[in-house]
């Protein structure tokens, strides 16, 4: 069940020191889940399939990859992970490990989990949870839908208005 893991890509950065996450020091700017990531020669991060639902022919599905990238600012040494639960959250679809998470003072950085054959079996609002240093931070629905098949078309006399 826990998929492959892609370790952080840390970059340095500057943070105006609003919006600090308790006493962390650190807050999570956002996610965004897509199909991959990668990192390219200038270091930039290139995103591709990016997505706020999956639209599926048929379930049960199987996501050869899932990306999941997180953006954090501030500061200190965490752990962070993902995990991707089933519509009634009594089920984990996939975990990450642990992965070690470092910022220097006033820095950020992006963390990339990258799931492998993640199955979803069935349609429903899927929660991706970002957990750090083991409690659970933030959320995120994925819904997982089934794509609908366009209606017949209609004569044009019939949508006119009289």
């Amino acid at each position: 069940m826990a998929r492959g893991h892609v370790p952080q890509t840390q970059r340095a950065g500057s943070f105006d020191g609003t919006g600090w996450k308790g006493r962390t020091r650190l807050k999570l700017e956002y996610t965004i889940l897509c199909e991959d990531i990668r990192v390219e020669a200038t270091g930039r991060l290139s995103l591709m399939g990016v997505m706020h639902n999956l639209v599926v022919p048929q379930v049960p599905v199987t996501m050869i990859k899932l990306a999941v990238l997180n953006h954090w600012t501030g500061e200190g040494q965490h752990l962070t992970e993902v995990r991707i639960l089933t519509p009634d959250r009594r089920q984990t679809v996939a975990i990450s490990q642990p992965s070690s998470l470092t910022l220097p003072p006033d820095g950020f950085a992006d963390n990339v989990t990258v799931f492998i054959n993640t199955a979803f079996l069935q349609t429903g609002r899927y929660v991706v949870q970002t957990l750090l240093d083991s409690t659970l931070l933030a959320e995120k629905e994925l819904p997982v839908i089934l794509a609908q098949e366009t209606p017949p078309s209609t004569p044009l006399e019939s949508q006119q208005v009289h």
